[in-house]
């Protein structure tokens, strides 16, 4: 096949909007799972803002004139994301997907980030397999979780929404914990009114851009975290992601009512620090 990749415009994004949506619900009900997006209007209304948004860098693979598939690369922080990346169920495994990762691969490098990560289906093998040849390493098992609001409160953690005046403080908590920072996101989510602060003992000991999985979250410690998730009015989405590894925090959620509804792999290439910290990854990382 003769693939072609070419920067994204807003004129692609109802179509790679209609792949991205036939592709997520083509391997997640031939896994036994639920899509992640519930009709095409999602991810055609989310690619809209992607490929409108200067921050983000879009790339589409077209097949004789013909779009068959896109990816996108967060380029608001240090750290950049990838995703999402979509193929047109019907071109599947004839190498679109490689080279849609090797575009942003190619932006990543000539951009100097120190690092580029996502999040992988943790049922789909064929992208486990793809991301490990290109170079990519598995540092997190998650669960999506979601369930009912919690309304469940942490004694001595005071949960409220974030304001600009906050976003330092807020900055040196991802930087303790992972590191560098989100500032990027942390702007954007403030902007749009749905950033969350915790304070303990008289300061921000955590935030969360929204529990949710488009957003992130990061924590000095579970209890912060705790409340975080415990105060939010929803899980937004298919539900956040959380590190399986951190047994504590997973059982207090299991142990509240909320439930695992897919695996998920967060991976890395280049830069990757061990947390420090209680966190819960977006999507992208």
């Amino acid at each position: 096949m003769d693939i072609r990749i070419r920067e994204g415009t807003p004129a692609d994004a109802e179509i790679c909007g209609r792949i991205c949506y036939d592709a997520f619900k083509a391997i997640s009900e031939a896994h036994g799972f639920a899509p992640d997006f519930p009709a095409p209007e999602v991810p055609i209304g989310l690619l809209t803002s992607l490929l409108a948004n200067p921050k983000f860098y879009g790339v589409v693979a077209e097949i004789d004139g013909r779009v068959v598939g896109s990816n996108f690369l967060d380029e608001r922080n240090p750290i950049a994301g990838v995703g999402p990346i979509t193929v047109d169920p019907a071109v599947q495994n004839h190498a679109v997907g490689r080279h849609l990762m090797d575009a942003v691969h190619d932006r990543v490098a000539a951009n100097n980030f120190a690092g580029v990560r996502l999040i992988q289906a943790g049922f789909h093998t064929r992208s486990l397999s793809l991301y490990a040849k290109l170079g990519y390493d598995v540092r997190e098992h998650l669960a999506c979780m979601q369930g009912n609001a919690l309304n469940v409160a942490i004694e001595g953690h005071v949960v409220r929404p974030a304001t600009e005046a906050d976003i330092e403080a807020c900055n040196r908590v991802c930087q303790k914990v992972h590191g560098h920072e989100r500032d990027g996101e942390l702007r954007d989510a403030i902007a749009r009114a749905t950033a969350t602060v915790v304070e303990h003992d008289g300061r921000i000991t955590g935030y969360a851009t929204i529990v949710g999985f488009f957003g992130h979250a990061a924590g000095e410690t579970n209890a912060g975290v705790k409340a975080l998730i415990g105060a939010a009015k929803e899980f937004a989405g298919p539900g956040f992601l959380l590190p399986t590894r951190n047994g504590e925090l997973f059982r207090w959620c299991l142990r509240n009512g909320l439930r695992v509804t897919q695996p998920m792999t967060l991976m890395s290439r280049g830069l990757y620090n061990e947390p420090a910290g209680a966190f819960l990854p977006s999507i992208l990382y």
